[in-house]
C-alpha cells in the first residue's frame, strides 16, 4: 500500500469527505484529490496537518510503522 492509499483509508475511517479534509487543510477540493490519487505528493506541512487531524503520526501515514497510535 502507498501513503497516498493511507490517507483514503484514514479519511473514510473517520467518515469524512475529500470535501471535509479539504476544506479542514484550507485547500480546493480537487487539490486534495490529487494527494488521495497519487498524482502528486504531499507537503510536509500538509502531511504534519493530516496527522494531526486523524491523531496519528507522519510514520503511519508515510507507512514507516503499522503503529497507528502516536508514543
Amino acid at each position: 500500500m502507498s501513503y497516498y492509499k493511507r490517507i483514503r483509508e484514514l479519511r473514510e475511517d473517520h467518515d469524512l469527505t475529500q470535501r471535509e479534509i479539504a476544506k479542514m487543510l484550507d485547500m480546493p477540493q480537487p487539490q486534495y484529490y490529487r494527494y488521495e490519487q497519487g498524482f502528486r505528493d504531499i507537503p510536509t506541512d500538509i502531511l504534519i496537518k493530516l496527522a494531526d487531524i486523524y491523531g496519528t503520526t507522519t510514520d503511519y501515514i508515510l507507512e514507516r510503522t503499522d503503529n497507528s497510535k502516536p508514543l
